[in-house]
């Protein structure tokens, strides 16, 4: 019988604060594919960090046998985590850098980036055409759609040759399309090479039929090893998720009193013949489009449609609108109104701003930022914002998380505390892109039970953005559909 690739048995990590509560026991044989399934803040971050020797454990024992005479941990296991449609880019990324024109014509080629790996350039050839990545690597890193974006950075990681390949949330931010063609690759990468592969997922549905294997964690346990058969014969996730959306619906979310008089104005936009492009690239072509007050839209479209560039143009990150023919709470943009008049109507979280916002800072700060429209937190927030932040933690049910630092949460964790963010001022336009991706099956359901809460209150207007049609709030009645150019 041939060896695991990786063995930990009894292991009980020396740091009380990420100890699971029962000792873990994880193994991988050669052949595998493991998926590591659990709820946001299951403890799947730390089971991941564990199995490759990251965390000084205080008891039990760890084994790596990689099949070389060099078995060094990291020259076999490579890991990646995405927490939104882009992942982390190369380089220093900030938020508005994807609408600064000047910013993307200094962004560096795919194929420049490559050419800075260390390997053969046969190698690195033959890794280009088993990837399907030829197409693409005449192109800026700051100009790939989230797809291509995730080849890329998945390539990254194989271009050294691997053994273990560990993706984190692999399908987040990804339409039908894209994650289809990310599932092919994946095989693609297992049938024609020796690389064994882990993900770690929220949701039985981002489990691929090539896993062989899957691995349990809830509430800091680790479960056995199951084949995949096993696992969806016995998967509790699915079955209880109509039960907690009948509870959300029986019992009604609590929300905090509403603090703003709503808005005076008929039309929140107008946008006429609106024209976006960038070098020959057009993504905006002649778009017209009015909100009215009270509305309920869904922006829908695939991958690199521009569905965030437009957000963009109505949440003033984008310099480009100042050039176009937009309204925006009955006023012509640049007539006179700063970002800041525009902003403190407006409740917005999307990919942009959660890739962007990876700060040190405590949980509740991160919530109260979005009084003063920052990324992070450098005004104080009175005793009534801070009670006000509490009571929307409570709201979305992650009051525990209120002294925690931000970087030290899930992913999923992470996208709760920006949503609570995006209501904390009450806003008269909510715009929600991709609210939900990274959250759980239980997550899901109580953050739209909150998003429906909120928007039964007078003249709230939101616009929302998801590529999958059941993730949407009851309350949508209208929407905007955008096509690749």
């Amino acid at each position: 019988m041939e060896r695991p690739i990786i063995s930990l048995k009894g292991g009980v990590v020396r740091d009380e604060s990420r100890r699971f509560q029962t000792p873990i026991d994880f193994s991988i044989n050669p052949n595998e594919q493991i998926a590591v399934m659990g709820l946001n803040g299951s403890g799947k971050t730390i089971l991941i960090e564990t199995v490759q020797g990251n965390i000084y454990l205080e008891q039990g024992h760890i084994d790596f046998d990689f099949g070389t005479s060099d078995d060094h941990v990291s020259e076999h296991i490579r890991h990646i985590t995405f927490r939104d449609a882009y992942g982390s880019a190369d380089g220093e990324y900030y938020y508005q850098q994807r609408w600064n024109a000047s910013d993307r014509e200094s962004a560096p080629l795919v194929r420049e980036m490559f050419e800075k790996m260390t390997c053969s350039d046969e190698e690195r050839q033959r890794l280009f055409h088993q990837l399907g990545i030829e197409a693409m690597l005449d192109k800026q890193i700051i100009l790939l759609s989230s797809g291509e974006l995730r080849k890329f950075q998945i390539a990254k990681m194989l271009i050294s040759a691997p053994r273990i390949l560990i993706v984190e949330s692999p399908f987040i931010g990804l339409d039908k399309e894209a994650r289809q063609t990310l599932e092919e690759l994946l095989v693609r990468v297992v049938r024609e090479s020796n690389v064994q592969i882990i993900l770690s997922v929220s949701a039985p549905t981002d489990i691929p039929e090539f896993i062989t294997h899957v691995y349990t964690v809830d509430g800091m346990q680790c479960g056995k090893k199951q084949t995949r058969a096993e696992f969806f014969a016995n998967e509790p996730y699915t079955r209880h998720k109509k039960e907690l959306d009948d509870t959300y619906r029986a019992h009604s979310i609590s929300l905090p009193t509403p603090t703003r008089t709503p808005i005076e104005c008929d039309e929140i936009v107008r946008m006429q013949n609106v024209t976006i492009r960038y070098g020959e690239r057009t993504i905006l072509d002649s778009l017209n489009w009015t909100i009215r007050n009270g509305e309920k839209w869904t922006l829908t479209g695939p991958n690199g449609a521009g569905k965030s560039t437009l957000l963009s143009l109505i949440s003033a990150d984008n310099p480009q609108s100042y050039a176009q023919d937009i309204s925006l709470f009955g006023r012509q943009r640049g007539s006179g109104e700063s970002i800041w008049d525009i902003k403190k109507h407006i409740g917005y979280v999307s990919p942009e701003m959660h890739r962007s916002y990876m700060k040190h800072i405590p949980a509740i700060d991160i919530v109260a930022s979005g009084f003063f429209d920052s990324i992070g937190l450098y005004l104080t927030p009175n005793e009534e914002q801070r009670a006000i932040c509490d009571e929307w933690l409570k709201a979305f049910g992650i009051e525990k998380l209120r002294d925690r630092s931000f970087v030290k949460l899930s992913s999923g964790e992470q996208r709760l505390l920006l949503l609570a963010r995006a209501f904390v001022k009450d806003p008269d336009l909510l715009i929600l892109d991709e609210p939900l991706h990274g959250l759980d099956c239980y997550n899901k359901e109580r953050a739209r039970a909150v998003i429906e809460a909120f928007c039964e209150r007078p003249a709230k207007t939101l616009i929302y953005v998801t590529h999958y049609e059941n993730e949407l709030p009851r309350c949508i009645d209208r929407e905007k559909r955008l096509e690749r150019h």
